[in-house]
C-alpha cells in the first residue's frame, strides 16, 4: 500500500505516544533514547501516570494530555505511537489517521480480525501508514534462522514448541484461550515469516491440566497448512514447569535440502542433505551455524523499521493489511479449538470481512470493504499497491 512520507526525511520523526501503562514506559525509554524521534507528547487518560512516567525516566518538559487531538494540535507530530490497550487501538488508530498521521501501533493490531481489518480500509482511505509492532520478529536471530531456512529447498514442515510456567497473576489467569488469545499470535507471526507463505487452514485442540493455575485452555497444539504446501505445527503450554524453552520458544524447519534448528535464543545450526549445502558453505554436509547480524531487535527493530518506511515509502513486514493475516490465524485457531473442526482462513477473513463492513462508519472506508474481498489479495496490496 502507497502511504505518505516525511517532508523532510533526514529530520528527527516527531512522535506523540498514546498509553503511558507497563508497556507504555518501555517505549517512553526507546523513544527518549533514540536519535531517529523526537517525543513532542504523551497522551493517557490519567495524566498523573503519564507525568509520573516521564519522570521516573528523566523525560522532563515533554507536553501530557488526555486528547490525541489537543496534543497533537499544540505539539505538531508527524507520527503516533499507540501504546493503549488493544480496545482502544482502533478509535486511536481511525483518530490519528483522521488527523492525518501514521500510527506504529502495539500488537494485536485490535481485538478481532474484523477491527483489523476496519483499520486496514481506513488507514488505505487515508492514504496513512499503519504498522503494528510484531516485535518478537525483529530477533538476530530469528532473521538468521530464516535465512538457513530459505536455503532448505521446498519445505515440508515447520515446528514450534512453546513450554513456559508464568504465574502472571490478574487478568490472565481468567481469561479465555488465555495461551492461544495473548502469546501463541508471537509464533504464528514468526511462521508466516519464516516460510514466506500465508495460512490455508487448521485444526487445533486446546486443553487445561489438571495442575493447571489457570481458568481456562493454558496448553494447545494446533496444525496449519501453509500456501506453499508446508505444514506449520505448533504446540505450547504455559503451565510447564521445568526444562522451559525460550519466550520465542524451540523450532526446527525440514526441506528437501535439509533441516535447521533454533532454540530460540542462541544461533540458529542446519544441516544440509549431501550435496544440498548452500553455495557459501564450502559443499559441507556437516552442520553449518548461522551467525546472527547485529541490528535493533524487539520495539527498537520495530521503530527502525516504522521510521525507515516513513523516511522511505518502503512498505514495512508489519502493515496492516499483512499483519492482519497473523491475527486471523489466531482466531481461527480458537474456532477450531471451540467447534473441534478444520477451520478455513479465508472463512475467517470473509466473515469478519462482512461483520467489519457491517459496523464502518467512515464512506471511503466502507467503500473498500465492500469491494475488496479479505485474503492473501487483501494482504498483498501492502507490497504491491
Amino acid at each position: 500500500m502507497s502511504f505518505a512520507t516525511l517532508s523532510d526525511p533526514s529530520a528527527p520523526v516527531r512522535v506523540v505516544q498514546v498509553g503511558a501503562g507497563g508497556m507504555g514506559r518501555a517505549w517512553l525509554r526507546l523513544l527518549g533514547a533514540s536519535d531517529d524521534v523526537e517525543l513532542v507528547g504523551v497522551v493517557d487518560l490519567n495524566p498523573a501516570a503519564a507525568h509520573a512516567a516521564l519522570a521516573d525516566l528523566g523525560l522532563a518538559g515533554v507536553p501530557v494530555g488526555t486528547s490525541l487531538t489537543e496534543v497533537a494540535r499544540t505539539t505538531r507530530p508527524d507520527a503516533v505511537v499507540n501504546v493503549t490497550i488493544p480496545a482502544a487501538h482502533h478509535p486511536v488508530n481511525v483518530e490519528a489517521h483522521g488527523l492525518g498521521l501514521p500510527v506504529l501501533c502495539e500488537k494485536p493490531a485490535a481485538p478481532t480480525v474484523a477491527e483489523a481489518l476496519s483499520l486496514a480500509a481506513v488507514a488505505e482511505a487515508s492514504g496513512q501508514l499503519l504498522m503494528i509492532s510484531q516485535s518478537r520478529r525483529y530477533f538476530n536471530a530469528l532473521a538468521a534462522f530464516r535465512r538457513l531456512a530459505q536455503g532448505l529447498g521446498e519445505i515440508g514442515i515447520l515446528t514450534c514448541d512453546f513450554f513456559k510456567a508464568p504465574h502472571f497473576g490478574g487478568f490472565r489467569e481468567e481469561m479465555e484461550h488465555v495461551l492461544l488469545v495473548d502469546m501463541a499470535i508471537h509464533a504464528f507471526d514468526a511462521a508466516r515469516y519464516l516460510l514466506g507463505q500465508d495460512p490455508v487452514s487448521v485444526y487445533c485442540e486446546e486443553f487445561n491440566p489438571d495442575w493447571s493455575w489457570y481458568a481456562h485452555g493454558a496448553a494447545a497444539t494446533a496444525v496449519f497448512e501453509m500456501a506453499g504446501g508446508a505444514r506449520f505445527a505448533y504446540t505450547g503450554s504455559w503451565c510447564a514447569d521445568g526444562l522451559e524453552t525460550s519466550w520465542n520458544g524451540s523450532w526446527r524447519v525440514n526441506g528437501a535440502g535439509g533441516s535447521a534448528v533454533w532454540d530460540g535464543a542462541s544461533a540458529p545450526v542446519a544441516e544440509f542433505a549431501a550435496g544440498a549445502g548452500r553455495a557459501d558453505d564450502g559443499g559441507r554436509p556437516g552442520p553449518l551455524v548461522e551467525p546472527p547480524d547485529d541490528g535493533p531487535e524487539e520495539i527498537a527493530g520495530a521503530l527502525a523499521e516504522f521510521v525507515q518506511a516513513l523516511r522511505t515509502g518502503e512498505t514495512p513486514s508489519g502493515e496492516i493489511h499483512e499483519n492482519v493475516l497473523s491475527l486471523a490465524m489466531v482466531e481461527a485457531a480458537v474456532r477450531s479449538s471451540e467447534t473441534g473442526q478444520r477451520v478455513l482462513i479465508a472463512d475467517v477473513l470473509e466473515e469478519a470481512r462482512l461483520e467489519a463492513l457491517a459496523a464502518e462508519r467512515i464512506p471511503a472506508a466502507r467503500e473498500i470493504l465492500a469491494v475488496q474481498p479479505a485474503g492473501p489479495s487483501w494482504a498483498a496490496k501492502a507490497a504491491v499497491s
